[in-house]
């Protein structure tokens, strides 16, 4: 690709890898004091088990070890997770940037904004883990009544997982819509930017499946790196999901290319096919040449 899109997806995951647990630290310890501690992490859990299916369990438990050990940590410690949880966010703007640079185009986004966005970011996460939490807890305490409706008897013990991966699924799907829309520094379409974050989480919950059945089935990753086994999976995890929302992005650029420069979105604006013709204005004759 000619933005790199490799390489920069690679940058991508390893700031991604030293953010993932100091962001959902810093969310946790900060919602701890409104919802209880072991609901966030079995939200968190299921949460992450989207992303990275196989090491799920493992992440919540550094990240339970992180929260148990909250008190040696201090203000400048906290200072310091927030600084590792902006990481991986600031890298995934360079490299949205990258992929939506218009060579005319000089407008760009003031520093200060730039370092904002993150943290805005966290902030809506958090609130909608608030709420996927506090939802969960309410079906799992109906989700023990059996009900009868029209001599049918039904309970709903599987609604809270069914709510848990539909909301991650529509979760993913905002959330690189989101990415799509907010991050560029040029004007992206929104119908484009939706249609993108949906495309690209269908994608990814394929690939996650895919790397679930991999990794548990005939993998040796655990043979061959032994104690980094872990960090390995979790990488190769972040990189794949970094080329799906890069690959995304890319697409939708050159879709606001061609359509800045009014063709379709199969004609190369720097390159047209010399058999391709832009359709001609019609206009009705006038008066005078009415016969």
């Amino acid at each position: 690709m000619d933005n790199q899109g490799v390489l920069l997806a690679g940058s991508l995951a390893y700031n991604s890898l030293l953010s993932v647990i100091p962001l959902i630290s810093v969310l946790v310890m900060a919602l701890s004091y409104f919802v209880e501690q072991d609901l966030l992490l079995a939200t968190i859990s299921a949460e992450l088990f989207l992303i990275m299916p196989s090491q799920a369990d493992q992440i919540t438990a550094a990240i339970a070890t992180l929260l148990a050990n909250r008190s040696v940590i201090g203000g400048v410690g906290i200072l310091v997770l927030l600084f590792f949880s902006s990481i991986a966010f600031r890298m995934l703007e360079v490299a949205i940037a990258n992929i939506f640079h218009v060579p005319d185009h000089v407008e760009s986004r003031s520093f200060w904004m730039s370092a904002l966005i993150p943290y805005v970011y966290m902030v809506v996460i958090g609130l909608g883990i608030v709420v996927l939490t506090t939802l969960t807890a309410i079906l799992e305490s109906v989700s023990s009544t059996r009900y009868i409706f029209l001599g049918y008897d039904f309970s709903l013990e599987s609604l809270p997982g069914i709510l848990l991966y539909v909301s991650g699924f529509v979760g993913m799907a905002a959330l690189f819509t989101s990415i799509y829309k907010v991050l560029p520094v040029i004007n992206t379409n929104v119908k484009r930017a939706v249609i993108g974050g949906v495309c690209a989480a269908i994608l990814w919950e394929i690939v996650r499946r895919i790397l679930f059945w991999y990794f548990a089935s005939i993998s040796l990753v655990n043979v061959i790196y032994g104690s980094l086994a872990t960090v390995i999976v979790v990488l190769l995890s972040l990189e794949i999901g970094a080329v799906i929302l890069l690959l995304g992005a890319q697409l939708i650029a050159e879709l606001e290319h061609s359509a800045e420069h009014g063709y379709p979105w199969y004609i190369d604006p720097e390159n047209p096919h010399p058999e391709y013709q832009e359709p001609e204005q019609l206009s009705l004759p006038t008066g005078g040449e009415a016969e």
